[in-house]
């Protein structure tokens, strides 16, 4: 079973930086994506950033040019650096990793941004 934990979140303010890690218990190059979600109060899960299968990455349009993920494999981890946040970025971050038709995701941590 694999198990990612996220460490990082925090209480920081707007214009403030964070940087979220994710270490999975096993190689992260036997996953086919893997990434962080976020998930404010009251609304649904999403995608914030990914590694694709082949190596590409992918934003979501409100943090493009703010978030950089990026990884370390040989400590099998990824990480979101996060700068210039705002307030709207207040949220539980979860990592996410496939393999396949299995998702794992870590127990999240949470970021907030104060005004």
């Amino acid at each position: 079973q694999v198990q990612l934990v996220e460490s990082g979140g925090g209480l920081v303010q707007a214009g403030g930086s964070l940087r979220l890690s994710c270490a999975a218990s096993g190689s992260i190059f036997s996953f086919n994506a893997m990434g962080w979600y976020r998930q404010a109060p009251g609304k649904q899960r999403e995608l914030v950033a990914a590694f694709m299968r082949g190596g590409s990455t992918t934003y979501a349009d409100s943090v493009k040019g703010r978030f950089t993920i990026s990884r370390d494999n040989a400590k099998d981890t990824i990480y979101l650096q996060m700068i210039s946040l705002k307030p709207e970025d207040t949220a539980v971050y979860y990592c996410h990793a496939a393999r396949w038709t299995n998702d794992f995701w870590g127990q999240g941590t949470q970021v907030t941004v104060s005004s």
